[in-house]
């Protein structure tokens, strides 16, 4: 004999960690399958580093030139996945309606941004292994302070996602896809990623200096090239943008 109401279902939503890890797993597993996102994520960064620490084409100072353009293709790297990537993506959903159904689902809508941060973050870490492990093969010698490497990959990320959301999430898809990849290629070139910021002009350095590639490839290169402490300027930097990102796109966002 069976207790009464031993099979009766009980239908409800999983437990909120439960389902941001599933909702994180499912955003990793689409990033990863994406040709285009891996195209931004893996290929770029790792054929500009191979490319630049093989042959001199640009003149990055004294040293190895993969000592100068290693931390540069991390910045590069955090910004392809945090913000090109997830603004790319993020607007695609936005347009098929996807955000909109998952609005109302169990999930809340701060969870759905958690569970991209983290895809994000997952990403990052592979994309940083990976290239540490060609920048090694290629003769890299880091030095400096892990801590600072760590808060100074946090902040850019927190900076970097805060603006990506917030493009997704006023413009149309097709304008932050061609938003998106402009800024990129820009930030490319004028951002300390493989160029040194003392090859442009005085004026320009200072305005150049204040963005957020621009911080994060700096405050990189100063700690796992120069061995410096702690960038607090760089980090200060970050955090502006991070703090500044984030709240307008939590203002602004629109879910449909």
């Amino acid at each position: 004999m069976t207790t009464a109401g031993t099979y009766t279902p009980k239908p409800g939503a999983a437990p909120l960690s439960r389902m941001i890890a599933a909702q994180a797993v499912l955003e990793t597993k689409m990033l990863l399958r994406n040709g285009e996102q891996l195209l931004l994520t893996v290929v770029i960064p790792t054929l500009l580093l191979v490319l630049f620490s093989s042959v001199d084409v640009v003149d990055t100072g004294e040293g190895e030139a993969v000592d100068f353009l290693a931390p540069g293709i991390l910045a590069l790297a955090v910004m392809s996945t945090a913000f090109t990537g997830q603004a790319i993506a993020t607007g695609f959903e936005r347009r098929y309606g996807v955000l909109k159904r998952l609005a109302i689902s169990p999930l809340p809508r701060w969870g759905l941004m958690a569970a991209k941060t983290l895809s994000v973050l997952v990403t990052e870490i592979l994309q940083v292994f990976l290239l540490t492990v060609i920048a090694f093969a290629l003769g890299w010698s880091p030095g400096g302070n892990p801590l600072a490497v760590l808060l100074l990959l946090l902040l850019g990320t927190a900076a970097f996602s805060g603006l990506g959301l917030l493009m997704a999430g006023t413009l149309k898809a097709e304008a932050t896809l061609a938003a998106a990849n402009l800024v990129f290629l820009l930030l490319l070139v004028g951002g300390g990623v493989v160029v040194p910021l003392d090859k442009f002009p005085d004026a320009a350095q200072d305005v150049l200096g204040l963005l957020p590639i621009s911080a994060l490839s700096d405050g990189l290169r100063d700690v796992l090239q120069h061995g410096a402490g702690m960038p607090w300027g760089n980090l200060g930097i970050l955090a502006v943008w991070g703090v500044v990102g984030l709240a307008a796109a939590a203002r602004f966002f629109r879910w449909e």
